[in-house]
């Protein structure tokens, strides 16, 4: 076996949960009352092994936990288990195919239970369920077994060396579910369990009390939490929906709200809002990045649903590169940087624009806007335009275009810019905004979803938890496509499916050395958008949300889920 990677090494040094920036703020938990949280795409579940919305993982970290997070720096930190396991500690075999994680002692779920082995294996049947359509399950690539040794301990068995074993259980994206409230809700009946998906029974410092979708989540204080002095608030309200411009006002102008999520907005009106002095955003880049999304396959509403955006009815255009590299050449990035995100965006090709180590230098040829090398492109794979109406085809097929996105200001300028540019190279183009808890919800009865893709392109932005992206690239297989079989749940929006991919992935999974990973990692990235343009990357946007001044504990991280320290926020200025 070659040299362990570094990543296995460097977690060995971090055995802390991260509340020590809290310590001198204990007192008697619910000491500070209510806490206000606003997050301007409205949750629609609470179950992240059903929706990959970012605003579902992040509310349903509030309540249901992983056995370890990511810190602000991107180091893994214990949370249900009592210290990460590492090569050096014994919970990593040296053949890299085994890791071991040991609970902690007397934890309870929200009803007095108790968190046993037990309740992890479920989890993982519950996602790798062939019938589940889990919308984490490159979290769990590779994995042969999970079994319960004993009460505290669970070891997982991969199908080989698995130098980065930390997906299963790992990040908000890969929480524990309580087995008792979810036994009868494998496969095809997982969307079925509405009370369980909508109030799951956690770990974490708050339990829901209400919740309507797509509207507003009430928790109360749980009253099992492992800390005693936490968390310090008694109740929450989050509340979900509107827009980016109200949410950032509720917290930075009329402090209605303590906390306000992705503040997508131009930054001379974040500027404006703070100058209120009420609030304060914070920002930090990450692996944020906004991309359109080209739709491999058709999605005509004159195809009956089951062939209508699946792998049997492949796209009359977007399936020809040529095509999808003409769209990306037309865009100028560097202005929908300045009008979208200025000091806090950067334009990209890449959809894997950082750690440094896994980011592609060499894939920077879409920075240059380039009009006419898109029309001389489109004009040598025969796509004219013959009657003069402004508009290009090809064996009878036109070049009309759906671009779909969520509702938001910032997005609905990039689309206008963006239709202007494709005009230009004689691609016709009809814009459409759909509500956010919509469009990013987990229902597999709705037809706008991002999931579903009833559309030829698709904008929005995603990221992965930790700083290794083997789990992010893994979702890309060709056994990931969303379908009718799986609930219309799946990561490989775009449908994408080439042996040559899947071959990289199971290699990524195997190779420790950390040059070898950055190498596979990097041409994983590049195969997905300079090779193909299936992904076509357009923003490394950095995270930018907002708390109110008398809000504390605040560490903003985009590793994992904003609301990962939850429960060390407080109330500053008020007596205990």
């Amino acid at each position: 076996m070659k040299l362990k990677t570094a990543l296995l090494g460097a977690v060995a040094t971090v055995s802390l949960a991260p509340a020590a920036f809290a310590d001198a703020h204990m007192g008697e938990r619910g000491r500070d009352g209510q806490l206000n949280i606003i997050y301007w795409q409205a949750p629609s579940i609470l179950n992240p092994y059903l929706s990959g919305g970012t605003k579902d993982i992040e509310s349903a970290s509030l309540v249901i936990e992983p056995l370890g997070r990511y810190d602000q720096t991107g180091a893994l930190v214990p949370y249900l288990a009592a210290e990460i396991p590492t090569v050096g500690n014994g919970g990593v075999s040296e053949d890299l195919t085994t890791i071991t994680w040991k609970l902690q002692e007397g934890l309870l779920w929200s009803d007095g239970t108790p968190l046993t082995s037990a309740d992890v294996v479920f989890t993982a049947e519950y996602c790798m369920h062939p019938e589940g359509g889990c919308a984490q399950l490159s979290k769990f690539e590779g994995v042969e077994t999970v079994e319960a040794i004993d009460d505290l301990t669970v070891k997982v068995t991969f199908s080989g060396p698995q130098p980065n074993p930390y997906g299963p259980f790992m990040g908000g994206q890969s929480p524990i579910l309580q087995a008792a409230q979810f036994a009868d809700c494998l496969g095809t009946k997982a969307p079925e369990c509405t009370d369980a998906n909508f109030g799951p029974i956690g770990t974490g410092p708050f339990v829901v009390t209400d919740f309507r979708t797509n509207d507003v989540i009430q928790l109360v204080a749980n009253e099992n939490y492992r800390d005693p002095n936490k968390p310090a608030f008694a109740t929450v309200t989050f509340k979900g929906g509107g827009d980016a411009t109200a949410a950032g006002r509720a917290v930075l102008e009329t402090g209605e709200f303590d906390y306000a999520w992705n503040l997508q907005l131009a930054p001379d009106v974040i500027t404006s809002m703070a100058a209120a002095g009420v609030g304060t955003p914070v920002s930090a880049f990450g692996t944020l990045v906004e991309r359109l999304e080209m739709n491999l396959t058709d999605p005509s509403s004159a195809l009956e649903e089951g062939v209508r955006s699946t792998s049997a009815a492949p796209h009359p255009f977007l399936s020809d590169e040529a095509v999808r590299r003409a769209l990306s050449m037309a865009i100028d990035r560097d202005l929908l940087v300045e009008v979208g995100y200025g000091q806090a965006g950067r334009p990209t090709c890449n959809l894997v624009p950082g750690p440094e180590v896994y980011a592609s230098t060499e894939n920077t040829g879409c920075l240059v806007q380039d009009i006419e090398g898109a029309k001389a492109l489109l004009d040598g794979a025969g796509w004219v335009d013959s009657n003069g109406d402004g508009i290009r085809e090809k064996d009878g097929v036109e070049l009309r275009i759906l671009y779909q996105t969520s509702t938001n200001a910032v997005r609905q300028d990039f689309q206008a810019l963006i239709k202007e540019w494709w005009g230009e190279i004689g691609v016709e183009t009809e814009l459409r905004n759909i509500d956010a808890s919509v469009f990013f919800g987990g229902d597999p009865g709705s037809p706008d979803t991002f999931q579903r893709f009833y559309a030829d392109v698709e904008m929005y932005a995603n990221n992965f938890d930790g700083t290794d992206p083997q789990a992010y690239l893994s979702a890309y297989t060709c056994d990931k496509m969303p379908s009718p079989e799986t609930q219309w749940q799946g990561e490989n929006i775009n449908r994408f499916c080439d042996p040559a991919y899947d071959a990289l992935v199971a290699e990524l999974g195997a190779t420790a050395d950390q040059a070898e990973r950055s190498r596979i990692a990097i041409a994983m990235n590049d195969m997905l958008t300079k090779d193909t343009m299936t992904i076509v990357p357009l923003v490394d946007r950095g995270r930018v949300s907002a708390h109110a001044n008398s809000l504390g504990g605040v560490v903003l991280n985009t590793w994992d889920s904003e609301l990962w320290n939850a429960a060390d926020w407080y109330r500053i200025g008020d007596n205990r």
